[in-house]
């Protein structure tokens, strides 16, 4: 009796929402039974987010950058029959319906600068980090007492017989 009272999906939509607002999306920390699962690392020159959405049709997919945060949304549709007299769900465990993710990223990353792919579910999206934030060896440079340029690499003068003093 309590089945018709209280639909399943009411709960379980309640449930999802209730993570939504108790999550932290961030570059450090997302809150757990969230849609899409992410996977989210750097290097270097990059930040690499995978998304794990798999059934979706990349055409489905939106991907915005702005100030600083990464937006992505899209829709799943519904894989379970419709109910009728016949047919009954038990579980369905299965995320459908409207999605988003937002995910602060870090100061450094270069908004015009941002590839997206989708294979086999995953959704991989790779944001550059901008030119001036990434590692570099800075050369030195050595002046001589003439103003001129001298080479940074000597080679020390070494006597025959051993006499290593200064002259």
């Amino acid at each position: 009796m309590y089945r018709f009272l209280f639909p399943s999906d009411v709960f379980s939509e309640l449930h999802r929402l209730q993570q939504v607002f108790e999550s932290n999306p961030s570059i450090r920390g997302f809150g757990h039974s969230t849609f899409p699962v992410m996977n989210i690392g750097n290097t270097p020159q990059s930040v690499e987010l995978f998304a794990f959405i798999p059934g979706l049709d990349p055409a489905a997919l939106d991907i915005k950058v702005e100030r600083g945060v990464l937006t992505i949304t899209g829709e799943r549709k519904p894989s379970v029959p419709t109910q009728d007299e016949k047919t009954s769900v038990h579980i369905n465990e299965r995320f459908s319906g409207y999605f988003r993710r937002v995910i602060n990223l870090p100061e450094d990353a270069d908004p015009d600068a941002v590839n997206a792919s989708y294979e086999d579910g995953v959704l991989r999206i790779s944001v550059n980090r901008l030119k001036s934030a990434q590692p570099r060896r800075i050369s030195i440079n050595q002046q001589g007492s003439n103003g001129q340029q001298a080479n940074t690499q000597q080679t020390p003068n070494i006597e025959q017989g051993g006499n290593h003093e200064a002259k």
